[in-house]
């Protein structure tokens, strides 16, 4: 049973930092490239971050450059993404998302979204 269960959201003051973890199980982590998505109310799902299988490579919005950070650890099944200098704009749910292409076949798991509110 594949499985994504982000962690780590919750309600921050603006400028402050929150760590996200994603815990995948269920299939072969480390060949997939993870993402981090959001979406705010009212708007479409948006990428944040993401990570080849490997972590040598990594791709950020421009808007979270510089303030976010995504790492894995293959050991542990797990994706992270770390926000720094949080802003009322990146209020929205995070989704983790793990993406594997071989040849003509594409493996696409989606988690369930974790809450992110930066408010005062």
């Amino acid at each position: 049973q594949v499985q994504l269960v982000e962690s780590g959201g919750g309600l921050v003051q603006p400028g402050g930092s929150l760590r996200l973890s994603c815990a995948a199980s269920g299939f072969t982590f480390s060949v997939y490239s993870m993402f981090w998505y959001r979406q705010a109310p009212g708007k479409e799902r948006e990428l944040v971050a993401s990570i080849t299988s490997t972590g040598g490579s990594t791709i950020y919005a421009d808007s979270m450059k510089g303030r976010f950070a995504i790492s894995r650890d293959n050991a542990k099944n797990t994706v992270y993404l770390q926000m720094n200098s949080l802003k009322a704009d990146d209020t929205a749910v995070y989704f983790c998302n793990a993406h594997w292409r071989i040849g003509r076949s594409e493996y696409d798991y989606w988690g369930q979204g974790t809450q992110v509110t930066v408010s005062s």
